[in-house]
């Protein structure tokens, strides 16, 4: 099968199996007010799901060196629908809608980097980085419907039907997965290394790890984004006065995560024409300064809030193919399942830890308030700005056309 045929399957099935990624989120002001949670609580039933991913991703992602990845997606992409269908029917509260977030988060670990390495198996050449780079702006498309779907389901019908509606799609992800997605590479099972040091060597790679470190940045920002950005929206428009423009915060984030599908592929294509070091600082120096106002914006008028919303993403977004694809470019030999195992527990360790920073300062804040928002983005923005001091580690790139 041509590459080009094998990134738009895998792409379809990233988009459907991220069906249930921002349903939580996008309904976040509804539980928190059916269910009486504080900003703490809210922002651990965010980290959980992020959490669980750490825990499997190093496991999931590093065996797709040696085992067929394929396997490892469609497996993955059931449990998905399991924990979307589960929290339809049975989430009742915190502690309940916390397990079944941990499970969605188990299957996260299994969909996102093993579909990339399975994609990077069928995309060897000069031109992997614009197919890695579709891959991974599919994300935000899936993250897009997510929020999207979410939102107009609940307004149609109510959460449970949401949740469901996510379910679905997930396993319409894993019925295209097992018909038409082919296996991946694998290495023999008495090959002369071990997963240990494959995964020394790639903490051992100063390139690799300057992407790895850049990219956990990003994700501590995006995710705290994701997280909260749907309540932030919903707070503004409690500052609006009656018959102003109105568009719902699922919508808008919607739009914002879907922005992120060019702006991300954009990025890697500027970063292929100048480099990728020079374009990266400049993205995530810019998507920083963008975090440490938008906070503070929630009473101007709200097409405003929107609008910056929409110029945020461009920034937040685009800088996240490129940091994927220089991460595997630069994977030592027969490692690139290690060095994604790598890769995605740092990014994922921070895509955990920021969402619940920012509940754990809002509170100390004293909850909704416009210095609380504000100092929410401001540590958002703070994660984002490490990643240039990260890549400093690189080596300037005059062209990099990979």
């Amino acid at each position: 099968m041509r590459p080009l045929h094998v990134t738009l399957l895998l792409c379809a099935a990233e988009v459907l199996g991220l069906a249930g990624l921002a349903t939580f989120a996008s309904l976040l002001p509804f539980f928190m007010q059916a269910w009486s949670l504080t900003n703490t609580q809210a922002g651990w039933l965010s980290a959980i799901y992020y959490a669980a991913y750490v825990v499997m991703v190093p496991v999931l992602t590093a065996v797709t060196d040696r085992r067929d990845a394929r396997n490892i997606l469609l497996i993955s992409l059931l449990v998905g629908a399991l924990a979307s269908l589960g929290f339809a029917w049975g989430a009742q509260g915190f502690w309940s809608a916390l397990v079944l977030r941990f499970l969605a988060g188990v299957s996260l670990a299994g969909i996102y980097m093993p579909g990339l390495k399975l994609l990077s198996d069928h995309t060897e050449g000069p031109g992997q980085s614009r197919y890695v780079s579709f891959y991974t702006a599919s994300f935000s498309l899936g993250t897009s419907l997510s929020y999207f779907m979410a939102g107009e389901v609940y307004a149609a019908l109510d959460w449970r039907w949401a949740f469901g509606a996510a379910g679905l799609l997930t396993l319409a992800g894993a019925l295209l997965v097992w018909l038409w997605i082919p296996a991946g590479r694998t290495f023999a099972p008495d090959a002369p290394r071990t997963d240990q040091i494959t995964l020394g060597a790639v903490l051992r790679n100063r390139h690799a790890m300057a992407f790895i470190l850049a990219y956990a940045a990003h994700m501590w920002e995006l995710f705290s984004m994701r997280a909260w950005m749907v309540a932030f929206l919903e707070y503004s428009r409690r500052l609006q006065p009656t018959g102003m423009f109105d568009w719902s915060p699922t919508q808008v984030v919607a739009l914002i995560n879907l922005i992120g599908l060019p702006a991300s592929i954009g990025g890697n294509e500027l970063c292929r024409r100048f480099g990728r070091k020079k374009v990266l600082v400049r993205i995530m120096a810019a998507s920083a300064l963008m975090s440490a106002g938008i906070g503070f914006a929630a009473p101007l008028p709200y097409a405003m809030v929107v609008a910056l919303g929409l110029l945020y993403g461009v920034f937040v977004l685009g800088d996240s193919a490129s940091l994927t694809a220089g991460a595997v470019a630069n994977a030592p030999p027969g490692g690139r399942g290690a060095t994604l195992a790598v890769h995605s527990t740092l990014g994922f360790g921070a895509a955990f830890l920021g969402p619940l920073a920012a509940g754990i300062l809002m509170d100390f804040l004293q909850g909704n308030t416009g210095l609380a928002w504000g100092a929410a983005f401001i540590s958002m923005g703070a994660g984002c700005a490490l990643g240039p001091l990260a890549l400093t580690l690189l080596k300037e790139e005059k062209n990099v056309r990979s």
